[in-house]
C-alpha cells in the first residue's frame, strides 16, 4: 500500500534482433538467453511479449558485410529487411507499438554511426543528418511508432522533426538517446550487430563518462528541437543522470539497461553467485526509482513473467 514505486511489464520495451532468412534463431553466445530471429521467428516472439503485456519492441537489424558501404546507403532501402520487419510486425499486432533505431553503424563499412571523411577520419555530422531523415521517412512509411536516433549527430532530433511534421507524419514519436555516454558497456550489443567500429572509437559524438551538466544541456536541446522521450544510456552506471534528467524534463524519461549490464548478470547466475530473478527486478526498479518512465532491457519477457506470477 504504501510502496512508492511500482514495476509493471507496461513499463518495460523489449530490444530485438534481426537478421535476414527463415527459421532462425541465432544465440548471441556474449548474451545468453538473447538471439538474432529471422522475420518468421521475430514474429511469433513478438506475439510471446505482446500476451505478457509488454507494449513496444526495438528493433535492431544485423546485416550481411556485402550489404554494407561507406554511404551506408542500405539504412533507407525502403524494401530491405528492416522496413519489411516493421511492417509485418504493424500488420500482424498492430497494437504492438514498434521503436526503431536511427543510426548508421548496422549498415556502414566503417562500422560508425555517421558517415566517415575518408581521408581524415573526421566524423561528418550535416552530411549524416540527410542520411538519418532518409532513414525516418522510410521507417515511417513502413508503420514505425517511435524513431529512436541513437546515433548522437547534433541537431538531428529537430531535423528529424521537421522532415516527418513536412510529410504527415506528426503521430511518429521520437526516443532521442538523449545522453548516450560513450561506454564499454556497449560489447555484447556490438557482437549481436557485428557493428563495432572499424578504425577508432565513438568518443568524438558520444557523451564522456564524466559529465552531468552536458547530459541537461543536451535534454535541453532536445527538448526544445521536439523530443517525445529523453534517454540515458547506459542506465546501471548512471542512475544519477537519470535522476536529474527526471528533475529537469516533464517529458517522458527511458532508460536503456544495456547489453553488457545484461550479460553480467547472466554470467554471475551461471556461475550461481547471485538470484537471477531477485537481481532482475531489482536493477528494473533502480530505473523506476531513479526516475525513468520506460526501460528498454532484454530481461523484459523474463521480468514480465517473474511480476505477473
Amino acid at each position: 500500500m504504501v510502496r512508492e514505486n511500482h514495476l509493471l511489464p507496461s513499463d518495460l520495451i523489449a530490444p530485438l534482433f534481426l537478421v535476414e532468412g527463415s527459421g532462425i534463431k541465432s544465440p548471441i553466445p556474449s548474451m545468453p538467453g538473447q538471439f538474432r530471429y529471422s522475420l518468421d521467428l521475430l514474429l511469433k516472439h513478438c506475439i510471446e511479449l505482446y500476451d505478457l503485456g509488454i507494449p513496444c519492441v526495438a528493433l535492431f537489424p544485423a546485416i550481411s558485410d556485402h550489404l554494407k558501404t561507406p554511404n551506408a546507403k542500405e539504412a533507407y532501402n525502403k524494401d530491405g529487411l528492416y522496413q519489411r520487419a516493421i511492417a509485418e510486425i504493424k500488420n500482424k499486432l498492430p497494437n504492438l507499438m514498434v521503436m526503431t533505431d536511427i543510426a548508421l553503424d548496422p549498415y556502414s563499412s566503417d562500422g560508425h554511426d555517421g558517415l566517415v571523411d575518408a581521408k581524415t577520419g573526421e566524423i561528418l555530422n550535416d552530411e549524416t543528418l540527410e542520411i538519418l531523415g532518409k532513414m525516418a521517412m522510410v521507417q515511417a512509411q513502413a508503420g514505425a511508432d517511435i524513431l529512436g536516433p541513437s546515433d548522437m549527430m547534433d541537431g538531428r532530433v529537430g531535423y528529424l522533426r521537421k522532415i516527418l511534421d513536412s510529410d504527415n507524419f506528426s503521430q511518429v514519436s521520437i526516443m532521442s538517446y538523449t545522453a548516450k555516454y560513450a561506454s564499454a558497456f556497449y560489447g555484447p550489443f556490438r557482437d549481436a550487430l557485428n557493428s563495432a567500429p572499424k578504425k577508432g572509437d565513438k568518443k568524438t559524438y558520444q557523451m564522456d563518462m564524466s559529465n552531468v551538466r552536458e547530459a541537461l544541456r543536451e535534454a535541453k536541446l532536445d527538448e526544445a528541437e521536439g523530443a517525445d522521450f529523453l534517454m540515458v544510456k547506459p542506465g546501471l552506471a548512471y542512475l544519477d543522470v537519470i535522476a536529474r534528467l527526471r528533475d529537469h524534463t516533464y517529458l517522458p524519461v527511458a532508460a536503456y539497461n544495456v547489453s553488457g549490464e545484461y550479460s553480467m548478470v547472466k554470467a554471475a547466475a551461471e556461475k550461481g553467485w547471485i538470484d537471477e530473478d531477485k537481481i532482475i527486478l531489482e536493477t528494473l526498479m533502480s530505473f523506476k526509482r531513479a526516475g525513468a518512465d520506460v526501460v528498454l532491457t532484454y530481461f523484459a519477457g523474463q521480468a514480465a513473467k517473474l511480476i505477473v506470477s
